[in-house]
């Protein structure tokens, strides 16, 4: 998981403000993706991924001033990297085509538990439906 969680690290190191901003135009069609993933071995990835993107648009657009930019751009990253179809294990790759997405969104989540812990406590969403453990 280390290598997981650098790969990460880096890729949300290079989340710009102007990156975050057209992602946030195309979120949308994103979100709508995202719920038509079939991975049943991963049941959380979905909500997961539609928690992150719901985080990401309230701060974005300054509904939600709390969230540190280091847990939004890892946010940035992991939902860009869910989009993606070629990333380290091709979505096409049947039942492990998800396993890297659900690593890395799993990795943020880990990684900012208490800033999305607050977030989702100040939303009424329960933390424990969106958690890492599964």
């Amino acid at each position: 998981m280390p290598e997981i969680v650098d790969y990460v690290n880096r890729g949300a190191a290079q989340m710009t403000p102007a990156i975050v901003e057209t992602m946030l135009r195309k979120l949308p069609l994103w979100k709508a993706e995202f719920t038509q993933i079939h991975a049943p071995q991963y049941p959380h990835l979905i909500t997961q991924l539609e928690f992150l993107s719901d985080a990401v648009e309230d701060t974005a657009e300054g509904a939600y001033k709390d969230l540190p930019y280091v847990a939004l751009a890892g946010a940035v990253f992991a939902l860009a990297y869910a989009h993606k179809k070629v990333d380290l294990i091709p979505d096409s790759h049947g039942e492990m085509g998800r396993a890297d997405d659900s690593s890395v969104v799993r990795a943020v989540l880990i990684q900012h538990e208490k800033a999305f812990a607050k977030y989702a406590d100040s939303h009424g969403v329960n933390w424990a439906r969106i958690t890492s453990k599964p």
